[in-house]
């Protein structure tokens, strides 16, 4: 393969994936469709010169064919992600985008040799847990009485005994989202469509993703953008629930090494991997981080709201793709800093969350607990 296309290349991952396929000497073209709530002012300065930059949608079936014409390999990363109830977007852009990118490619013969798809840790819903009395199990969401309630860990549903998380690796997928269901659907579609016209497929489950260049205007951009921009403007981190939950967060850096081992390496065809950090840690600790970094003595709010649809603990093991000589390399410590120095460079460093953030509680997305 030599000649690569990166849908949403101009993207936080898309971009640092970009930035090592040409390192390694390919050809890459991208197609973005520059989101305005992602991508304001068009496309990013970080974008090397010697890129072919192409604008346009994934669900339109010219753009797309035009995008393709000439390609050996797809890094297929462009993807609707946001906490706001517009459910059908998620399919449209996330599963029907990928349905469209196999019949382009059958339709017309195209010469893709194969394609890495953007999936998601959310695949698993409330992910793997353990009871001591009754064993391993898979919860269902936790329901809107149980969180209004204030009660936030996972209970078993044998015997009511609060479950220990787990790591979760690839075996069980259970999502309860409309993200979730769209990256699965995205999953089943690559699987089946690509073994059946022989399109050796990856699907990359990603933890969440940190670093330089995840952009200060999308709500969705997570932990260490919402932090930063509260603690650059004196205000405190809020952490929903009781801070106390595990995540797993992943440097983008690794994850764009994950994803060019994945177009390269004939081991990773028609599977699903993990890409998942280090360690699980919990909110509070990551405000405290970011608060030393940031030079703040601002201690973070723990406001007794929370994100309807939000998991409790979700902490992934990277075991097969490390069976692939894959592992992440860069620590919260150095890729917060990271994020940090580059958050100082950018313009405007007003609190874009707090607009997103009384949108979402007009939504009913961010809501109250009744009882303490």
């Amino acid at each position: 393969m030599k000649q690569i296309l990166v849908t949403g290349g101009a993207g936080f991952i898309g971009s640092h994936t970009v930035d090592l396929l040409l390192h390694k000497g390919y050809e890459v073209r991208i197609l973005d469709s520059l989101q305005e709530r992602v991508h304001p002012y068009g496309w990013p300065r970080h974008l090397p010169d010697d890129v072919e930059h192409r604008q346009g949608d994934v669900r339109d079936a010219n753009t797309f064919l035009s995008a393709l014409e000439g390609i050996d390999g797809v890094v297929h990363l462009a993807a609707y992600q946001d906490y706001m109830p517009d459910f059908s977007t998620f399919y449209e852009v996330n599963t029907v985008s990928t349905a469209l990118l196999f019949e382009l490619v059958v339709a017309h013969h195209l010469d893709v040799q194969k394609v890495v798809f953007a999936s998601s840790q959310s695949v698993y819903g409330e992910g793997k847990y353990e009871c001591e009395q009754c064993g391993v199990f898979y919860p269902d969401y936790r329901s809107e009485h149980q969180l209004s309630l204030g009660q936030w860990e996972i209970l078993c549903p044998d015997c009511g005994a609060e479950g220990t998380p787990a790591l979760i690796d690839e075996t069980v997928v259970k999502p309860h989202t409309a993200y979730g269901i769209s990256k699965y659907a995205l999953e089943l579609t690559a699987r089946n469509l690509g073994g059946k016209y022989d399109i050796p497929t990856v699907c990359m489950r990603y933890s969440i993703v940190q670093g330089p260049r995840n952009s200060v205007y999308n709500a969705y951009s997570g932990i260490a953008r919402i932090f930063t921009l509260r603690l650059l403007n004196d205000r405190p981190p809020i952490c929903y629930e009781d801070g106390h939950q595990l995540r797993d967060y992943v440097y983008v850096g690794d994850v764009a090494r994950a994803n060019v081992l994945a177009l390269e390496d004939e081991r990773a065809d028609n599977r699903a991997f993990n890409v998942a950090g280090q360690e699980g840690t919990t909110v509070l600790k990551v405000a405290h981080r970011l608060a030393k970094i940031c030079g703040k003595d601002i201690e973070p709010e723990v406001s007794g709201e929370y994100r309807f649809g939000d998991t409790r603990h979700t902490v992934s093991t990277a075991q097969s793709l490390r069976e692939l000589d894959w592992s992440a390399e860069v620590g919260h410590e150095e890729f917060l800093t990271q994020y940090v120095e580059w958050i100082r460079e950018q313009p405007n460093l007003q609190d874009h969350y707090g607009q997103a953030e009384q949108t979402m509680r007009s939504a009913g997305v961010i809501r109250r607990r009744t009882s303490s």
